[in-house]
């Protein structure tokens, strides 16, 4: 009698993510920032307060856009791609807007029909006659997990304002269970919550482009091989 072995995946691999920088008051003198805390029990990152963010799904990828992606950024996500097969920028930007809804219960969207497939996580989207707005985005770090951790991400950073919001930006009701107290802080309050490494570095990124405006290149902490290398994507 042969027994079958399933594989099991290796959680340790390096998997591509996006993760959502939402700021709001970006006109006045306090900018605020939403957080949220993983929970206790968590493999990654327990405990510790984060932006929305996680993998990128496959139904990702078949996310269709109103209008194409400008070259520039289109450049930027294509390059010096880390896993055997990087997802392309259209699944990038949609990933971010879906965790947004997912764990925030927000929607980053304009009005318009829906084009294309309906997978079950954009349903929503669709039946409240909006689509996604990727044009709100704006690419403003890449950080790869550093090797022994439980779980490895090559995560992309988006910059995205509240006001393009389609609903109360208060809203969390429709938020999934991952995260909790979420809430909006001050840019500047924001670095005393209990962050990992990188979010700190982030949101000192965030808070420099939203005083200096979009830099020429974006910052990559890239731990992909056995030695940390900080590069910049032109």
């Amino acid at each position: 009698m042969t027994t079958l072995e399933i594989a099991t995946p290796d959680k340790t691999a390096i998997r591509d993510a996006a993760t959502i920088v939402l700021v709001r008051d970006t006109d006045g003198p306090a900018p605020r920032v939403l957080m949220g805390q993983r929970g206790a029990g968590a493999a990654f990152m327990p405990n510790k307060f984060v932006f929305p963010g996680g993998a990128i799904d496959p139904d990702d990828s078949v996310i269709t856009f109103p209008r194409p992606i400008d070259a520039l950024s289109r450049q930027r996500l294509l390059a010096e791609p880390v896993t055997p097969m990087a997802p392309a920028p259209e699944a990038m930007l949609a990933a971010a807007i879906r965790e947004l809804w997912e764990e925030a219960g927000l929607m980053l969207a304009s009005p318009g029909p829906w084009e294309g497939p309906l997978p079950e996580d954009w349903r929503r989207f669709a039946e409240a006659g909006m689509r996604p707005a990727p044009e709100t985005l704006h690419y403003i770090f890449r950080a790869i997990t550093p090797p022994g951790r439980t779980r490895r991400f090559d995560a992309r950073f988006f910059l995205a304002d509240a006001r393009a919001l389609a609903g109360d930006p208060d809203d969390f009701s429709h938020a999934c269970e991952e995260l909790s107290h979420l809430h909006w802080i001050e840019l500047s309050e924001a670095r005393r919550l209990d962050l990992p490494f990188i979010t700190e570095v982030v949101l000192a990124e965030a808070e420099a482009v939203l005083h200096d405006g979009t830099p020429e290149s974006v910052p990559f902490f890239d731990n992909s091989g056995t030695a940390p290398v900080f590069r910049r994507i032109g």
